[in-house]
């Protein structure tokens, strides 16, 4: 099975969830604070979690609130703003190329090894 985990190495969730798929799963981490969003990856794992982009973005950051993201009704407003603001994505997302799931609580992940 090939999966791939959007991973923040200095998340402890994140980190968690790496560890539950490292030996059990063919893993393409992606460090997505280094490489970046492009919003037709980032749209496509919208659709593959549910449609529900306030449930992918991390609303305790300073930039979710500087930016008044709150107010913002429009999904692809959102999606552009993960694009230009990564550590807005919650983490961690992983996905493999049929569904994606935020992994929170991390144990989610064992979802995808059934």
């Amino acid at each position: 099975m090939s999966l791939k985990i959007y991973h923040n190495p200095r998340c402890s969730k994140s980190r968690q969830a790496l560890a539950i798929l490292a030996d059990k799963a063919d893993l393409e981490v992606i460090d997505y604070l280094k490489t970046g969003l492009d919003l037709a990856t980032l749209s496509d794992l919208y659709k593959k979690t549910g449609g529900d982009v306030r449930a992918m973005m991390r609303t305790g950051e300073a930039v979710y609130k500087e930016l008044g993201l709150k107010q913002i009704e429009q999904d692809a407003a959102l999606l552009a703003a993960i694009v230009a603001h990564p550590i807005l994505l919650e983490r961690p997302l992983v996905s493999d190329g049929r569904r994606a799931v935020i992994c929170r609580p991390p144990e989610l992940a064992a979802e995808f090894l059934d």
